[in-house]
């Protein structure tokens, strides 16, 4: 494999999401945005609910967009591995299904306010930010 030349694999319970080689890729990690270079030192963090960018070699001008609901990164050597427990493709997120979630979402966290349920405010804000996070990624068709 060349030098300037990664490989990203994006892992869930459901199986391998993604698995390309890369020449730049930008993930929100738990820590802040990082930018991952072929033969990047070793790293390992959390990640948050954000868009994955990808810029393939083949095609400098092409990035794929990779909603990642969280989850684990690991860097090591030209290999850069992503646990989550779900994640999509942009062409792969259905826009219908994320708008529906979002307003599941918005109403959860107006009930969860009013009865000042702390827990489930929690609860519905994520929801609401990984149907944010999915209708973004699925606006870079």
């Amino acid at each position: 494999m060349s030098e300037n030349v990664m490989t990203l694999q994006v892992i869930t319970p459901a199986g391998m999401v993604y698995d390309h080689h890369a020449s730049y890729i930008t993930a929100r990690t738990t820590n802040g945005e990082i930018g991952i270079l072929p033969n990047m030192i070793s790293t390992i963090a959390g990640l948050e609910i954000d868009e994955l960018k990808v810029r393939r070699p083949d095609d400098e001008t092409h990035v794929d967009y990779i909603a990642v609901n969280g989850g684990i990164i690991e860097i090591k050597d030209s290999l850069v591995t992503i646990v989550a427990d779900s994640a999509e493709r942009n062409r792969d997120i259905d826009v219908s299904r994320a708008e529906r979630a979002k307003i599941r979402a918005e109403k959860a966290l107006e009930a969860a306010k009013a009865e000042k349920k702390t827990d489930e405010i929690k609860r519905a804000q994520v929801a609401l930010h990984r149907a944010l996070n999915r209708l973004n990624v699925s606006s870079h068709k």
